[in-house]
């Protein structure tokens, strides 16, 4: 089961019906449906972002998901977001080089989008397809920025939280994490993945992205107003202040027309207001130096 740490580190795991074996699976088709509609987006004549390497996922340019439109629509006007989101985040003043995204596999983002230097960027997703992905971008030469570094973590790992220190994240240092994608099946593994992203988030630091509405049920014909009551107070008893954004919102500032619909998602920018097990142990460490240094000069003074 999980390990605790400083009341808060929790264990996140991925049932085993929901492994990527050797036959393709649901995670894998839900990825390679994802895939076709950046592929899709990318080959209309104003596109809202390119994505080069979409297409090598597909077995063929006409293996397309059939999905509808507004759909479609949506879900590219939260890739466009969270592209936005990000490059605007790591290249604001003294932005953050430790970048994580949580994903289903098969995000090009590392590849596609120009990353400051130094960047130091985390892929959170499961093995099974990531692996396939990898393969097939090395295949099309796909390669990120010299100067960058990007390490897979395997959204199975018995402690995940464990193996992002391991590959290098840390809590003392700013970090960015962004969604979309990543299978978080129900509310428990919901609520596991905030106990882990605030715990080794800095106080300060954004976690935004894309999340499935339908991990909850609202119950009510007030649809949108228990949705942020119940986001506010699921996000709030983590240590994030949280705001959804609307996707007509987005659709407006990029001259969209209103995708219209219900894609049973939303969009949300969160901030931590809590510091991170790193800070706190720091901040622990430190009240112990000035406790020793007082005991000690008092001790002088005797």
């Amino acid at each position: 089961m999980a390990t605790i740490k400083n009341g808060r580190r929790r264990t996140i795991r991925v049932a085993a019906e929901h492994q990527v074996g050797g036959e393709p699976h649901r995670l894998l088709r839900n990825a390679v449906d994802a895939a076709s509609l950046r592929f899709r987006e990318t080959h209309l004549p104003e596109p809202l972002f390119v994505d080069a390497y979409a297409g090598c996922f597909l077995s063929s340019p006409t293996e397309l998901a059939g999905t509808n439109a507004v759909s479609s629509s949506r879900y590219c006007l939260a890739t466009k977001f969270i592209d936005d989101k990000l490059m605007s985040i790591v290249n604001g003043v003294d932005g953050p080089r430790q970048i994580v995204l949580l994903t289903d596999g098969m995000d090009t983002r590392p590849y596609r989008l120009r990353w400051p230097r130094s960047s130091l960027i985390f892929d959170v997703s499961p093995a099974g397809v990531y692996e396939l992905a990898r393969q097939r971008l090395e295949g099309v030469g796909a390669k990120i920025a010299k100067t960058c570094m990007l390490l897979h973590v395997p959204y199975e790992s018995s402690d995940l939280q464990e193996c992002l220190r391991m590959k290098g994240l840390s809590g003392s240092i700013p970090s960015v994490w962004a969604i979309q994608g990543l299978p978080v099946m129900n509310l428990a593994m919901l609520e596991e993945l905030l106990v882990m992203v605030s715990s080794m988030a800095m106080k300060g630091c954004t976690f935004f992205g894309e999340l499935s509405v339908q991990l909850w049920e609202p119950g009510s014909e007030n649809y949108k107003s228990d949705t942020q009551k119940w986001v506010d107070k699921l996000f709030m008893s983590h240590g994030f202040h949280v705001d959804i954004v609307a996707y007509d919102e987005i659709a407006r500032n990029l001259n969209r027309g209103s995708p219209g619909g219900d894609h049973g998602s939303i969009l949300f920018v969160a901030q931590q207001l809590r510091l991170s097990d790193d800070q706190m142990e720091r901040w622990r460490l430190e009240f112990q130096r000035i406790e020793e240094a007082a005991d000690e000069d008092g001790f002088e003074e005797m």
